[in-house]
């Protein structure tokens, strides 16, 4: 069992640390009976896609607030929380983008869907994670 968090700053710069520190910690411990590299691609995926969208949106105003980036592994089941303090979004005014449209944005939720077998969002007013 890995239970491991990271607190980094709102900063795409520090992209390739989240990246890095989340691939490692999961390599040192996940069974190496599963496909590695195909669980390394979706999860680069997801993470780059949530901390860059938090970095991006929902602290553009407020870089220096922290993100929160928790990972528990127990028997090769995966759950993996990123906590903002940002100001949060509606689900119910999120449309999924057609493959007739060439937007810009709204791909991330669509992607995390996609490729993760459960994907939760709660909007806590006045919460704040703390490590």
């Amino acid at each position: 069992m890995l239970k491991t968090e990271l607190t980094v700053p709102s900063d795409l710069k520090f992209l390739s640390v989240v990246e890095h520190w989340l691939l490692e910690s999961l390599q040192l411990e996940i069974d190496q009976q599963i496909d590695w590299a195909g669980v390394e691609k979706r999860l680069r995926l997801v993470v780059v896609e949530v901390y860059s969208n938090i970095v991006r949106h929902a602290h553009s105003d407020k870089p220096e607030l922290p993100v929160l980036i928790r990972i528990e592994l127990n028997d090769n089941n995966l759950s993996l929380e990123v906590w903002d303090q940002g100001a949060g979004f509606r689900l119910d005014d999120y449309a999924a983008p057609s493959p007739d449209d060439f937007q810009e944005g709204g791909y991330g939720w669509l992607i995390l869907h996609r490729i993760m077998d459960r994907v939760e969002y709660q909007l806590e007013v006045g919460a704040i994670a703390t490590a």
